[in-house]
């Protein structure tokens, strides 16, 4: 993991308008969000694995589920996962478990992050300052 320190930190937005301000550029809601926080991902690429930016939020005003929800946004940082190739030694062989345990587990989940990526993180921080501070 690789912290990019940005001047988005601390900044509030309604979700609902950062929404629609980054899906259209690539963002989604990452897969990890709870009632009180969560992230936009973005990805950069997927060599070896994937390589994403990650700007976390926590909820100031209201959950995450509702109407109105006013978030501020944490300090960005990229991630790298790099998954082993072949199949999982893990997973449960079953018919029923061959339906959802399909995929192998990351052989790194914090994998190093390449220099060539930091850059492209930087960049695209410094485009959504651009974007998001007035």
């Amino acid at each position: 993991m690789i912290e990019i320190p940005s001047q988005l930190e601390g900044k509030t937005f309604p979700l609902f308008q950062l929404e629609q301000l980054l899906k259209p550029l690539g963002y989604t809601i990452g897969g990890n969000w709870d009632y009180d926080h969560g992230s936009f991902d973005y990805k950069i690429a997927d060599e070896a694995g994937y390589q994403f930016l990650r700007v976390p939020f926590e909820a100031i005003d209201g959950q995450l589920d509702s109407h109105g929800t006013t978030v501020k946004l944490g300090r960005p940082f990229l991630l790298s996962h790099k998954y082993q190739s072949g199949v999982d030694d893990h997973a449960y062989a079953g018919n029923f478990g061959a339906a959802f345990n399909q995929f192998s587990e990351p052989q790194d989940p914090d994998a190093a992050v390449s220099e060539k990526y930091i850059n492209v993180g930087k960049a695209l921080v410094k485009d959504l300052e651009n974007r998001l501070i007035d």
